[in-house]
């Protein structure tokens, strides 16, 4: 079974540079992925497209089909790349609105590149000191390479250049962050409770 990933984009343009960022760091961890034998799908949302049901959301108390969908999907994501624009040194109230509807243990454990695009290099911090401290109240795994994207990083650079080589480094550390993922669920619990058969088998061999 492919690994899945999900793109999250909080960008309204269209086209929006956050999905621009979004894509190419998701070829970049699929690319990572590859390398260690996985397979990999990324999904992309978009989350203009339900930004009334989001409204809704906050407001009833109770998520549209549509965008109950793309909760489930996030929800079962593997890993995420969490993406978004920033606006008055912040991420856009639409991408924080959206975590806000999902459930807060929804995301415990995942593993998230977490990734914005600004006006300025500036803006940068925004990843550290507003996304970072968000995803980890939600017990996400965020990995330590963030990636922003200013204006003058879009010039051609998706095959190399800066940009393009933190997009491969983050997307090497979400697969090495899977691969523990993948190792921890294959790894018998030491406290699973096993028969009594052998519990005295175990107790007589270290007599």
């Amino acid at each position: 079974m492919a690994t899945e990933i999900v793109v999250i984009s909080g960008g309204l343009g269209t086209p929006s540079t956050s999905r621009m960022l979004g894509e190419q760091l998701g070829q970049a961890s699929v690319a990572a992925l590859a390398a260690d034998g996985v397979e990999a799908r990324v999904s992309i949302v978009e989350l203009r497209d339900v930004a009334v049901d989001i409204a809704t959301t906050m407001v009833a108390g109770y998520a549209p089909p549509r965008l109950a969908e793309i909760i489930g999907q996030v929800e079962r994501a593997d890993a995420l790349i969490a993406v978004s624009p920033v606006f008055t040194a912040s991420v856009s109230g639409l991408f924080k609105s959206f975590l806000d509807v999902l459930d807060p243990a929804a995301l415990d454990g995942t593993p998230v590149v977490l990734a914005a695009t600004g006006g300025s290099a500036r803006h940068s911090m925004v990843i550290d000191y507003v996304m970072r401290p968000i995803f980890s109240y939600l017990r996400a795994q965020a990995m330590p390479t963030a990636v922003f994207a200013a204006p003058e990083d879009w010039g051609g650079d998706t095959g190399g250049g800066q940009l393009a080589d933190r997009a491969a480094r983050a997307g090497a550390e979400l697969a090495r962050a899977l691969g523990g993922v993948r190792a921890s669920a294959q790894r018998p619990d030491p406290m699973e409770s096993l028969p009594f058969e052998q519990l005295l088998a175990n107790v007589q061999a270290g007599a």
